[in-house]
């Protein structure tokens, strides 16, 4: 059999119409780690993936690398580029061992003009791959996990068994592979994937063929690592493998028992240049569970607006949530969103978030410490000291959950993303309201509330997790502004006389819809799977007493989403409830 008959894009092409592109076509090897093509170089020819695995990457505005998706055996990749005659807009490397076909761009039109079958079935991959782009893209997901340990004393073998166990309950199966398959190749690993949901690889890290390869063959590796050891640096070997340069590396910190800790996971993120952090407390249970869902692209995310006191409804939605049997593995938000998923993150139940919520927030204005406006209409101390009382030291990277939340740098006019660092210091950042707050300075740079460049961040938990997303949007209604209060004002001690130093002069409803009037009310709806949307007339931004009100909103809006939900979500919380 020729080459391109192997490549079932190609199939029922006339036999002549094969042997004469063969003639023409080039059959090589890209390593794992290798480039195909840059971002931005010219093409000339089409290429057909035999084994292995290809990856897109994607250079970001703001300079960061975005993974796009696998092209997998049978897959043509360069195919716009070639069509349009313009130069690739994505970079491609080998995710591994890879074998490729190329195609001259001449030879491939003729093949197109004897066999208008492959115009058909290339554009029905131009406009699938068109439609991924715009939302949750499948090609991106990873199917071969290595699940490397940092130390001999990790039990590999039962680890790989029980997140197996997990990912068929979910309906996957998987195939765990050690180091008697060191020296197969490509194809043997190519059936692995053909046959299983998921690849799970186990090895040790050190210097050895086995867990070179393991690098090389993985779409994503996990670095099982114990908190009471210390990393070595750099943690990993110094090679060219995407899960590297990419940084498509994950730490699983194994917490024991006894709670004996002489390093932090910023130190094993740092040590292997990871991107996300996991806790994994014993060995079955709720964390291997997650583990299982982030590994079956079933993980759960759950991204909350800023809004202000409207933002209490999240915390019925986070019922609600519960409730329904629905997992939450990865927290995100803005401003006062950001707030209740840290409560999330941070394992509380229920009854403690309404304990701390009402305590920081509904008992006493937050924002009551009034000053003389310099920079801000409030002194800041009141928050400052909420933020410390409830959030203590905790770092984010500790979290129980992967968390994240968004500012604003007004430095370099860009959105700030948190994702390490002191939990409050994230927080005082996010919910920083320019006018309102002060700014929080860090590393010199001044970082305001999220909520004025990005109030709902869906897009980026979007990146961070390849799973579904549910959002709570409570910022869309316009907030309303009495016009009387702006007509002939009587002055800062006119209004205090008048009302008193316990209700915000009309300044702090001005400053906020003039802080969130750009965004827009319907960013990042569409990238969610279920959207929760509260009604809440009357309930303002400033309306800290209304919490009760506001939290049976978000709970009765959740239910009402959630009775609306269909498809693999549903069977999620229907598993989860098993």
């Amino acid at each position: 059999m020729s080459n391109l008959a192997r490549i079932p894009f190609l199939k029922d092409i006339p036999l002549r119409t094969l042997r004469a592109a063969e003639k023409e076509a080039v059959w090589f090897s890209v390593p794992g780690g290798g480039t195909l093509f840059d971002e931005g170089t010219s093409s000339d020819a089409i290429y057909f993936v035999l084994s292995g695995t290809l990856g897109a990457f994607r250079r970001a505005p703001d300079g960061r690398t975005d993974f796009v998706g696998h092209i997998r055996p049978g897959e043509p990749v360069g195919e716009m580029a070639m069509l349009a005659g313009e130069p690739h807009s994505n970079s491609v490397l080998a995710v591994r061992d890879t074998e490729v076909i190329k195609l001259p761009r001449t030879t491939f039109m003729k093949m197109m003009r004897s066999s208008p079958e492959v115009m058909e079935r290339l554009s029905r991959i131009l406009l699938m791959r068109l439609r991924q782009n715009r939302r949750q893209n499948n090609r991106a997901e990873p199917k071969v996990f290595a699940l490397a340990a940092s130390s001999p004393t990790i039990d590999l073998k039962l680890r790989a068994r029980v997140l197996a166990d997990a990912l068929a309950r979910l309906g996957m199966s998987a195939a765990i592979v050690g180091e008697e398959a060191e020296n197969q190749g490509a194809s043997y690993f190519d059936a692995l994937e053909a046959s299983n949901d998921v690849v799970i690889l186990t090895s040790t890290i050190g210097d050895n063929a086995w867990f070179k390869l393991s690098l090389r063959q993985a779409d994503r590796v996990w670095v099982l690592a114990r908190p009471d050891a210390r990393p070595s640096v750099p943690l990993l070997p110094d090679d060219t493998s995407p899960a590297k340069t990419f940084r498509l590396i994950d730490i699983v910190l194994i917490e024991h028992s006894n709670g004996r800790r002489v390093s932090e996971p910023t130190d094993w993120i740092d040590a292997a240049g990871a991107a996300r952090c996991f806790h994994w407390k014993g060995v079955q249970g709720g964390d291997c569970d997650r583990l299982a869902r982030v590994m079956a692209g079933r993980s759960v995310g759950l991204v909350l607006s800023g809004g202000g006191a409207r933002a209490y409804a999240h915390i019925g939605a986070v019922k609600a949530l519960r409730e329904h049997n629905c997992p939450i593995d990865f927290l995100g938000g803005a401003s006062m969103g950001g707030v209740v998923a840290a409560c999330v993150a941070m394992g509380w139940d229920d009854d403690e978030i309404e304990y701390r919520i009402r305590k920081a927030f509904v008992e006493s204005n937050p924002l009551g410490d009034y000053t003389l406006p310099v920079v801000s209409m409030v002194k800041g101390k009141l928050v400052d000291e909420r933020l410390k009382e409830h959030f203590g030291e905790t770092m984010i990277n500790d979290m129980h959950l992967p968390f994240f939340c968004v500012s604003t740098n007004l430095t370099a006019g860009a959105v700030h993303l948190h994702t390490r660092g002191k939990l409050r210091e994230a927080l005082r950042a996010s919910i920083a309201l320019p006018g309102i707050l002060p700014p929080f300075v860090e590393n010199r740079e001044v970082l305001v509330d999220g909520a004025v460049l990005n109030n709902f961040p869906v897009d980026i938990m979007r990146q961070a997790h390849r799973g579904f997303i549910i959002g709570s949007d409570v910022a869309r209604a316009p907030e309303g502004l009495a016009a009387d209060d702006f007509i002939d004002p009587p002055g800062f001690m006119g209004w205090a006389f008048k009302h008193g130093l316990s209700e915000a002069p009309p300044i702090a409803s001005l400053l906020m819809r003039t802080a969130t009037l750009s965004v827009d009310p319907n960013a990042g709806r569409e990238l969610t799977t279920i959207l929760v949307a509260p009604e809440l007339p009357k309930i303002d931004l400033r309306d800290w007493e209304e919490y009760d009100r506001a939290v049976e909103e978000g709970y009765n809006a959740t239910c009402q989403a959630l009775s609306m939900a269909s498809g693999p979500i549903v069977r999620l919380m229907k598993n989860n409830s098993a």
